[in-house]
């Protein structure tokens, strides 16, 4: 799975919406050269996030600190092992390469859900 989409989408609204109730990390078992630039578009216009100028860029699970709670995007194959506490899917599909109405849509579900984890977790 590579990381360069959803995750980073939740890894940017995690930061920005939660960062007093968690730390964000998006990571995958494959690196991209870029964050998808649709993704990155979106969220500079809708939250003033620029993902990529605050540093923000596909990682490898074995780059990230150990986590207490890990949270996968909705592989579609099987998900890789990373001990934690506390394991859940959102089941999101990815929409790269589809229209704004449908990354809008990604986002809006992504920011939702980071705003249910913390309040779960506060």
């Amino acid at each position: 799975m590579h990381n360069s989409c959803r995750s980073q989408i939740a890894e940017a609204l995690g930061r920005k919406l939660a960062s007093d109730a968690f730390e964000s990390y998006s990571a995958g078992t494959e690196r991209k050269n870029r964050i998808n630039p649709d993704a990155v578009r979106l969220m500079k216009h809708l939250y003033g996030i620029d993902m990529e100028a605050e540093g923000q860029h596909s990682k490898l699970l074995s780059e990230i600190p150990p986590v207490d709670v890990v949270i996968t995007m909705g592989c579609n194959v099987q998900c890789p092992f990373l001990p934690c506490e506390r394991r859940e899917d959102w089941g999101l599909d990815d929409p790269t390469g589809q229209p704004d109405e449908v990354f809008l849509e990604a986002i809006r579900q992504i920011e939702q859900k980071v705003l249910a984890l913390k309040a779960e977790l506060k």
